[in-house]
């Protein structure tokens, strides 16, 4: 069993609105495999207040209700509780345990691991990762095709000043689909759209988004074709509800797509039962 999860950040679920980019003629393939692949979670976890990214995303990694682990959601960067709760056990150290090759496809533009660990600021899949320094991926690896951008084509890199080429987004993919070929396990995260959420751009969402729908329709059919089973999900909404710059409390989507995916998504409520349905596909 070969599983790629796409985590893509700030995406919401939420009738058609117009300030809401996320409809069919932005992305038509993120709308038909919501509609006919996915089903809609919570991301609120019983926790009043608008979700965060922290909380929510180690939720989504340990299996562990963080909001109510911390009494609160919390936003941005993992602290020291959150922290020692990844520690303790995540998706990565799970799966290493059953013997499983895992991958982070996200390249980090550092020449080494102590350079990521120095960070003062570490995400929550950053933090993750480095209790498995096997799955990070360095700018090497970006450059050898063995890695993606977090924004897909490399632009934001090649903007910041790195000496990259820029990939299309059928590129990405295919790159993609071979980091996914060689691992039992990968995991590439997109965060560029709470970002842009955050940003209350309409038209700069509909931009991000169409080359992330771009770059889906090229992912799907091509881990269709490979028998992978990919599953795709969000921490908490906001994108899709561009005109308020602040996260919202509407569902997110779990989506999956290739072998086992009805029994995945099969009466999932929120984002605690993702790591453990991962860890059971290799039962």
């Amino acid at each position: 069993m070969k599983v790629l999860f796409l985590f893509i950040d700030g995406i919401g679920l939420r009738a058609p609105a117009k300030d809401n980019p996320i409809h069919a003629g932005v992305c038509p393939t993120l709308c038909r495999l919501i509609e006919e692949n996915g089903v809609a979670i919570d991301a609120c976890l019983d926790i009043p207040g608008l979700p965060q990214s922290a909380t929510g995303q180690t939720a989504m990694f340990t299996g562990v209700n963080a909001a109510q682990y911390m009494g609160r959601h919390c936003e941005g960067f993992p602290g020291p509780s959150l922290r020692k709760l990844l520690h303790e056990d995540n998706l990565f150290m799970a799966l290493t345990r059953k013997s499983l090759r895992c991958r982070f496809a996200d390249a980090y533009m550092a020449d080494n691991i102590e350079e990521i660990a120095a960070r003062r600021f570490k995400s929550v899949t950053t933090v993750m990762a480095l209790t498995q320094p096997e799955t990070i991926a360095m700018q090497d690896d970006l450059l050898a095709n063995h890695a993606l951008a977090h924004d897909i084509t490399r632009k934001t890199f090649a903007e910041k000043g790195y000496a990259v080429k820029q990939v299309t987004p059928l590129q990405a993919a295919d790159h993609l689909l071979q980091i996914s070929r060689a691992n039992d396990f990968t995991l590439f995260e997109m965060f560029i759209t709470d970002l842009i959420g955050h940003s209350g751009d309409y038209n700069q969402a509909c931009k991000v988004i169409k080359v992330l729908d771009t770059f889906l329709d090229a992912v799907v059919q091509l881990c269709v074709k490979a028998g992978i089973l990919l599953i795709i999900s969000s921490d908490h909404g906001n994108i899709e509800e561009i005109g308020v710059r602040g996260h919202t409390r509407n569902p997110v989507p779990l989506i999956a797509v290739g072998p086992q995916a009805s029994a995945f998504l099969a009466n999932a409520q929120s984002l605690v039962d993702i790591t453990p349905r991962i860890i059971g596909l290799y039962a």
